[in-house]
């Protein structure tokens, strides 16, 4: 376990407390339960938008399919 001090506004520290004594309650770990699963999902979400971007520039060079260039798959349809 790694401890990490952060500091956020009052304002989002209150309302993430009360969101997370409605959904999870309350009791020892449950805050820290709470914020490492939301580090967790910011982590995927960053994975899946670097994963995204890569392919977007992937396509936007096209597709080389021998002496078929495609940069979309309406060039599939449209010969």
């Amino acid at each position: 376990m790694a401890t990490i001090t952060i500091n956020v506004k009052d304002e989002v520290a209150n309302n993430f407390r009360e969101n997370v004594m409605l959904h999870k309650g309350t009791g020892k770990g449950k805050l820290g339960e709470a914020i490492s699963e939301a580090m967790v999902q910011w982590i995927e979400e960053i994975k899946q938008r670097d994963i995204a971007n890569a392919m977007i520039q992937k396509m936007e060079k096209g597709f080389k399919m021998g002496k078929i260039n495609l940069k979309s798959r309406d060039g599939i349809y449209d010969r």
